[in-house]
């Protein structure tokens, strides 16, 4: 009758070694990953809060504190004075939308037309073809952060649900309000990327108008 012997020290040391050196492995590309979508972020973070910052001396609400970006949570913010009136607080809160929107289109236009003064993708140059691609990913950055956050749209409900008794036209804003939090749930649905794709085909046919 065979007798199974137990692992020896030396082998159970080397799997317990290759277990650490594997959560190592994981544990930095996780890092690097955290790092890549960042830097890949950056773009549309920068617009979107200097949206925020923009608008808020626009419609003469003091900023606080604004952080562009950050290796973070959140990766940008702006913090102001409370304003005085509503519809500052919509003001600030859609600005980024509006911002990013036409940021994004200009980028994806800049990166089609690129490519076609190079004759085409397949025939396009190197350096044109970085810059198509450079432009292309500042494109489809800042319009992935167009949507305004979840925090854009709990300040304009707490101002909507203060002041509506006072003035119903604060009513007005409510769909606005309704409509952030919509599109933040759809997100998990890559709503986000898709209306960056959309104002990339948007750039494309902008382009193709432009060449007839």
């Amino acid at each position: 009758m065979a007798v199974e012997s137990l692992p020896s020290g030396s082998t159970l040391l080397a799997v317990l070694g290759l277990v650490v050196a594997l959560a190592i492995v994981l544990r930095g590309l996780g890092v690097l990953l955290r790092i890549a979508v960042h830097l890949f972020a950056f773009p549309g973070v920068v617009v979107h809060e200097f949206a925020h910052a923009t608008a808020c001396r626009l419609v003469g609400v003091r900023v606080i504190e604004a952080v562009y970006f950050r290796f973070g949570n959140p990766p940008g913010y702006v913090r102001h004075a409370t304003p005085d009136r509503y519809r500052q607080s919509v003001v600030i809160s859609v600005a980024p939308f509006l911002l990013n929107t036409v940021a994004a289109v200009a980028a994806f236009v800049g990166a089609v037309l690129v490519v076609a003064a190079a004759g085409g993708v397949r025939t396009a140059p190197l350096e044109y073809a970085i810059a198509s691609g450079v432009l292309g990913w500042i494109g489809l950055s800042i319009g992935m952060a167009a949507f305004p956050s979840t925090t854009d749209a709990r300040t304009l409900w707490t101002r909507s649900r203060r002041e509506w008794r006072r003035s119903p036209v604060v009513l007005l804003g409510l769909p606005i309000v309704a409509l952030i939090y919509v599109v933040n749930v759809l997100s998990w649905l890559w709503a986000h990327v898709l209306y960056a794709v959309g104002l990339f085909v948007l750039a494309l046919v902008t382009v193709g108008a432009l060449a007839i």
